[in-house]
């Protein structure tokens, strides 16, 4: 049931998020104005010739992204009406559509007329959402095609809140960590945990602000994530989705930690830890929106 839908669900959740991968890799490499200030062409051209390393990846992004979103409006339309039977498709379907549209029509905007850092922060964003949704409902697609594996957890409601409450907070955290990213921050701290070894730096200027609010947000989302790991465990441990779900984020947030330290130890050096950094968070919030889903299925008293 639903075998095509899902093969499809599968690869469209694999280009949105080699799109994501891509974005990161413009952002990490300064490839942004790879193609000058010309969209949808490419230096008035519509296959640049003879292209240097930074218009190669700028424009690469440019193209998978365009046949990405049309593999996501398609999703959205065929689960649209396949699953329309399901609460949540509906939404996930519009979100999908509309955050790929806008995370599109922002990356233009910024070529062509410039954007400020706080609102370019947003891209990732954008397309951190986009992926978590077609991943859930590609998921649906699973859970429909085999009613055991359509999960409705009973959870209590401030368990319910917690949930909601920490994923709206990892998404707050993404995007300081996409903001430190634009505003070239990255390497404002030499050192961890101490910033150009201070605890407080005498020295203090923007660039290391938003370094330091990047490095609170992310030691507040551990925090959170092991009071959620441990409420699930003590409270739920019957509930093996949950309890999967949550070790999950633990593994997912150590990586990203890791990955975080790391390229400030490397200076930044080495563009897949820069990758992996951004692919560690995004398959973070999507599976914290997946358990989002799941606690929002059982209707409290």
């Amino acid at each position: 049931m639903h075998k095509g839908l899902k093969r499809f669900g599968v690869f469209t959740s694999l280009g949105v998020l080699l799109v994501l991968i891509q974005g990161a890799v413009v952002t990490n490499t300064g490839s942004g104005e790879g193609c000058g200030q010309t969209w949808p062409l490419c230096f008035g051209q519509v296959i640049p010739l003879d292209p240097p390393p930074e218009t190669v990846i700028e424009f690469s992004h440019r193209l998978i992204a365009g046949i990405v979103g049309m593999l996501v409006i398609i999703m959205a339309i065929w689960s649209w009406r396949t699953l329309k039977h399901l609460s949540e498709t509906k939404f996930l379907a519009i979100i999908s559509v509309f955050m790929i549209i806008f995370q599109g029509l922002l990356g233009a905007g910024a070529v062509v007329f410039g954007q400020s850092d706080l609102i370019m922060a947003l891209h990732f964003g954008f397309s951190a959402l986009s992926f978590a949704s077609v991943v859930l409902l590609t998921r649906l697609a699973f859970e429909d095609s085999n009613p055991k594996r359509h999960y409705v957890p009973i959870v209590s409601k401030s368990y319910k809140w917690f949930v909601i409450g920490t994923t709206i907070y990892s998404y707050l955290a993404i995007y300081t960590g996409a903001y430190v990213k634009h505003r070239d921050a990255t390497l404002a701290c030499s050192g961890f945990p101490l910033c150009n070894g201070e605890l407080i730096p005498t020295v203090f200027h923007d660039a290391i602000a938003v370094q330091l609010l990047h490095r609170a947000a992310a030691l507040i989302l551990v925090t959170l994530l092991l009071i959620l790991f441990i409420w699930t465990l003590k409270a739920y441990k019957k509930q093996s989705v949950l309890v999967f779900c949550s070790v999950l984020t633990i593994i997912l947030v150590a990586g990203q930690a890791a990955s975080g330290i790391a390229v400030v130890f490397t200076q930044n050096s080495t563009l897949t830890i820069g990758i992996f950094h951004a692919l560690l968070i995004s398959l973070l919030f999507t599976v914290l929106c997946y358990m989002v889903m799941l606690v929002n299925r059982h209707k409290q008293n």
